[in-house]
């Protein structure tokens, strides 16, 4: 037992006078840590210390972040100076720079003395453009964006900070066979007037702050082009559907490479079909609607006299997206008189004797005369029965029912005019009659 404790006081002893050998042999720690940008570029972070000529060793250190495996040995005649460069401060992080007293070989001999802390925080990235086109030309575009809040500070004493921390934002565009470029130096506002801007491009904002740039903003600018199938004819004062599709060419660029064109659509556009109401009488809106997934539409409009209709896209911008106009070829559609009701007062099931009256009710109401006819079962032909007045659109021809079995009747009406423009005639659907 006496023989363990001589041993375990032996250790003791030597342990002890290890410690103490050390506290004296450790180094002074440098003071005065402080940082700066090494220049107006802002490519390294400059560090700056106090001590008494010694070697010394760098680090980077991460505050509630992941420190970076970055370590700088300096001589003991170095300066008090040293140059870390921006690339190896990871991004969007907090960090401080530690300095202390050592050597690789001999490792560290003095505490670390920290700078301050400071965050490689990127800048706030445009979350939404919109193009406004301007300019008596039509070219310019007026470029709005919008940035959303900055996130909270976590190092408002950052001694990296740019005063007031602002954000330059350069605008970029790219064009089909070119590379995205700058159209003009960074700005601090949030809009900008791009001059002679014609579609198709990409338009993008790169944004930056002192550590890095981030791209946002984007604005794809599209040509259009529009088709449309105009019914050849359609009864006066009814819907007829004007169809078509809207297909637009953007431009996508990838980083490094030639920016290409493309087809592309988009559902949402407006869409106005035009008519000319009178001959040589300027085109006007006859129905409006909007592009649906694949970019076609489907536009009713009420068929009036013979006329000629086209689609437009309108010059169309939003958040993201400006399109160009672009309009369809004119086809005429013909009018023809409608025919609103037919039949005979009463029913078409009398008796023989009975007085019979067949109408019809024409739009537009005009003046003008009809022809009834009886189809004839033995020739196969219809035979003229009279000719009768249309007075405001409605034409009567009462007769007696002379003889009973099935008969058939129709109206032939005229054609007309509306609006200067001709409506052509038509006849009405067949008219049985049973007699008894």
């Amino acid at each position: 037992m006496v023989r363990v404790r001589a041993v375990l006081a032996m250790a003791l002893a030597v342990l002890c006078g290890a410690t103490v050998l050390t506290a004296c042999s450790s180094d002074p720690t440098p003071s005065g840590v402080t940082l700066a940008w090494a220049s107006d570029s802002r490519q390294a972070v400059r560090v700056s210390w106090k001590d008494s000529n010694a070697p010394n060793r760098i680090t980077i250190e991460g505050v509630l972040s992941t420190s970076p495996s970055y370590v700088k040995y300096l001589s003991d005649n170095a300066p008090n100076t040293w140059d870390i460069p921006s690339s190896e401060f990871p991004p969007d992080g907090n960090y401080r720079i530690a300095v202390a007293v050592g050597t690789s070989t001999g490792g560290v001999t003095s505490k670390p003395a920290r700078s301050p802390m400071f965050d490689t925080d990127g800048p706030v990235r445009p979350s939404a453009s919109a193009a406004i086109p301007t300019g008596s030309s039509g070219q310019d575009v007026l470029v709005r964006w919008a940035v959303p809040a900055p996130p909270q500070d976590f190092s408002p004493d950052d001694p990296l900070d740019v005063t007031g921390r602002p954000q330059l934002y350069v605008p970029l565009v790219g064009r089909p066979g070119e590379q995205l470029r700058a159209m003009g130096p960074g700005t601090t506002s949030t809009r900008i007037v791009l001059k002679d801007l014609k579609p198709p491009y990409l338009f993008q904002l790169r944004s930056q702050n002192e550590w890095t740039s981030a791209v946002g903003g984007e604005i794809a600018g599209r040509t259009s082009t529009t088709t449309a199938s105009v019914p050849g004819s359609a009864q006066f004062s009814v819907a007829m559907r004007i169809r078509g599709r809207a297909i637009l060419q953007e431009v996508r660029c990838a980083p490094e490479t030639s920016c290409v064109q493309q087809r592309t659509t988009s559902a949402g556009l407006p869409v106005v079909v035009l008519t000319q109401v009178k001959p040589r009488a300027p085109w006007t809106p006859a129905g409006r609607g909007i592009t649906s997934t694949g970019g076609y539409y489907d536009i009713p409009v009420t068929a009036a006299g013979t006329r000629p209709y086209m689609v437009t896209v309108p010059l169309y911008s939003g958040v993201g997206s400006v399109v160009s106009s672009s309009t369809s070829k004119a086809a005429v559609t013909r009018g023809v008189v409608r025919v609103a009701s037919a039949g005979f007062i009463g029913g078409a099931s009398r008796r023989r004797g009975e007085t019979i009256t067949v109408y019809a009710i024409v739009k537009p109401p005009m003046n003008s005369v009809a022809l009834l006819q009886q189809w004839n079962r033995v020739s196969k032909r219809w035979n003229n029965v009279k000719r009768v007045r249309i007075l405001r659109g409605q034409v009567v021809y009462p007769f007696k029912a002379a003889r009973p079995g099935l008969f058939v009747f129709r109206y032939v009406l005229p054609s007309a005019t509306f609006l200067g423009r001709p409506l052509y005639s038509t006849v009405t659907p067949h008219l049985r009659l049973s007699i008894r």
